[in-house]
């Protein structure tokens, strides 16, 4: 059971991710405030012996205090291609942090940053401002008549894109081969190890069946050795009776000569 700790934590970053997701004037303050508060909940909810959140909660809470943080310090920039850079390096959370969301909302206020930084320089670019009213004819007249210059920055800036844009595909496509080439020896290595383990158990196998082949022809030896001792035994006893009878015969036949 949730913690009253970790409840008030997540009532504060629900708010902080509505806050997030609305347009914010420059005067608005308590999303940093709030931002502040988290942090030291995150802090109290690391050290809490009682109700502590497991590991994997802590890190996606962590991710979403930092993306808010983040998400902060890339409004301060000045410029609205640093922001949109800045914005790209944000990582949102992955889980919902109530029930009733579909979508995590850190994930929906990145993408809705990422629109809005995206047109503001669009439009710094082509020399427009955004209105609330939509665009005037005015200014579709000089959007029609953009100076050489602005159009060049703006293929330049295309380019720019494009080639980050190519760079993080292939980079995407090599860490694929990358993990693909890796599955590929990790199945190689397992077969190997498995066809050694087979080779293994089959030695282990076939030396526990020579050894009792041993066993049994060394008592067949042994016995047959008892035996070959026990007959030549009994001919030296009938080799040595039949000597003595024969000299007491000799003896009894040829008495020695006075």
């Amino acid at each position: 059971m949730a913690s009253r700790l970790e409840i008030n934590f997540i009532r504060l970053l629900s708010r902080c991710e509505s806050i997030a997701s609305e347009k914010r004037g420059e005067e608005e303050w308590r999303l940093e405030k709030y931002v502040g508060a988290l942090e030291e909940m995150m802090v109290a909810l690391r050290k809490s012996q009682s109700s502590k959140p497991t590991g994997e909660v802590l890190t996606d809470y962590s991710r979403k205090v930092d993306f808010l943080k983040g998400l902060l310090e890339a409004e301060k920039l000045s410029s609205p291609t640093e922001k949109a850079l800045a914005n790209q390096f944000l990582a949102p959370g992955r889980t919902p942090t109530i029930a009733n969301e579909r979508m995590p909302a850190t994930k929906t206020v990145h993408m809705q940053t990422k629109a809005r930084c995206t047109g503001e320089m669009r439009n710094e670019l082509l020399g427009t401002v955004s209105s609330g009213n939509g665009t005037s004819e005015t200014d579709l007249r000089n959007r029609r008549g953009v100076p050489l210059d602005e159009r060049q920055s703006a293929a330049e800036l295309d380019a720019v894109l494009q080639h980050h844009h190519n760079l993080q595909e292939k980079l995407a496509e090599d860490m694929l081969n990358l993990a693909r080439n890796l599955k590929n020896n990790t199945m190689a290595a397992q077969n190997i190890i498995k066809q050694d383990n087979q080779t293994l158990s089959q030695s282990m196998r076939q030396a526990d069946l020579n050894f009792e082949k041993l066993k049994t022809e060394s008592e067949r030896l042994e016995q047959h050795t008892k035996k070959s001792v026990n007959w030549l035994l009994w001919l030296m006893l009938v080799l040595v009776s039949f000597t003595f009878i024969s000299m007491i015969l000799f003896i009894r036949i040829f008495p020695r000569l006075r």
